[in-house]
């Protein structure tokens, strides 16, 4: 392979992630990570950051991954702590590195991005995706890997499909990650499964603007901010699919566990009281969807993440759903805490 310019890489990756990120069906808010690879160090996405701002902001980390690497397959703890394997005269941010850094670094490719493409998520949360997706990906090298919590139990589940080094990953009740050689090889690869597994969405009714506006009287709830979050309410199918539970691991950081469904006659303050705490999001159905007037932007990406994954899984799906003790080792989590606190951090800043 002919020498490259890394410098021109790095670049070239920060362009792609921008687009990436602007991409609300290939990632959203501060999901999805990219990284690259350069003499043994590895730079990856910040933690809590927005891909779609990596053009305009400081938000690749860099990491030296031959210790990081020894910590996964030795199963220490502390490669949950990627912070501890930052090249700190190199990080002029002083952020963190993704959450899911132990992924990258055990990719074998130069290159690796990691996308919650609502199409692959549609497949990915049904216990039969891997028959589901195996004729679209036909003459790729790829893999369905189980669920697993990001982090540590993720990277040894990727683990154990390495000795096939797949190109394409597909993430059971999470996402997608592919790899190549270069930014564009990887570029390439992601447009290309991104069309192998495009899904035509269901088209949903216009939500009832005049009734949301009704229903949040005595309440300190707002419209999302994207019209096609409403779609899992307008949408029966989606509803119906809603009420099931969590789907992926940043419905549950961002919108809480499940999706609380408003009953008969309630309005916002109603849901509040039954539920003795307000919820980020309400779901009316047949109506439309309320956010919390605090929801941080990442709550509203996640909103409309929502509606755009369920209006692409049919109603009859074989759908599985995060489990409580997958939901509790989100929440728990301090890497998950700690990028919380950063959208909360950007929230007063935009406020």
């Amino acid at each position: 392979m002919p020498a490259v310019d890394w410098q021109a890489e790095l670049a070239a990756l920060k362009t792609l992630s921008a687009d990436i990120g602007n991409d609300p069906l290939l990632t959203q808010g501060a999901g999805g990570n990219t990284s690259l690879k350069v003499d043994g160090t590895l730079w990856i996405k910040a933690s809590g950051t927005w891909l779609a701002h990596a053009t305009e902001r400081d938000i690749m980390v860099p990491v030296e991954m031959a210790p990081l690497v020894a910590a996964v397959e030795a199963v220490d703890p502390a490669a949950e702590q990627a912070q501890q394997f930052v090249v700190t005269e190199l990080n002029g941010s002083g952020l963190r590195p993704s959450i899911e850094t132990t992924v990258h670094a055990l990719m074998p490719h130069r290159v690796v991005l990691h996308v919650h493409c609502v199409d692959t998520i549609a497949f990915a949360v049904r216990s039969d995706c891997a028959e589901q997706v195996a004729p679209r990906l036909t003459g790729l090298n790829w893999s369905c890997v189980p669920y697993a919590r990001p982090g540590l139990p993720l990277a040894l589940a990727i683990a154990e499909h390495s000795d096939n080094r797949p190109d394409v990953l597909v993430l059971a009740n999470h996402g997608l990650v592919v790899g190549g050689e270069t930014v564009k090889e990887a570029a390439a690869l992601l447009a290309d499964v991104k069309a192998r597994l495009r899904i035509v969405p269901r088209m949903a009714t216009t939500p009832d603007l005049d009734e949301l506006a009704r229903l949040t009287a005595g309440s300190d709830y707002r419209l999302p901010h994207s019209e096609v979050a409403h779609w899992v309410a307008t949408d029966p199918q989606s509803a119906a699919l809603a009420v099931r539970g969590s789907l992926y691991p940043d419905h549950v950081i961002f919108l809480g566990a499940g999706s609380v469904i408003a009953k008969g006659n309630e309005d916002a303050a109603a849901v509040v009281k039954r539920m003795g705490a307000a919820p980020v999001a309400i779901v009316f159905p047949g109506i439309g969807v309320l956010m919390r007037g605090d929801a941080v932007p990442g709550a509203d990406a996640m909103a409309r993440c929502l509606a755009d994954v369920l209006a692409r899984i049919p109603a009859d799906a074989p759908v599985r759903v995060l489990t409580e003790e997958e939901h509790r080792q989100l929440t728990d989590w301090d890497a998950e805490k700690y990028r919380q606190e950063l959208a909360r951090r950007a929230q007063k800043k935009i406020a």
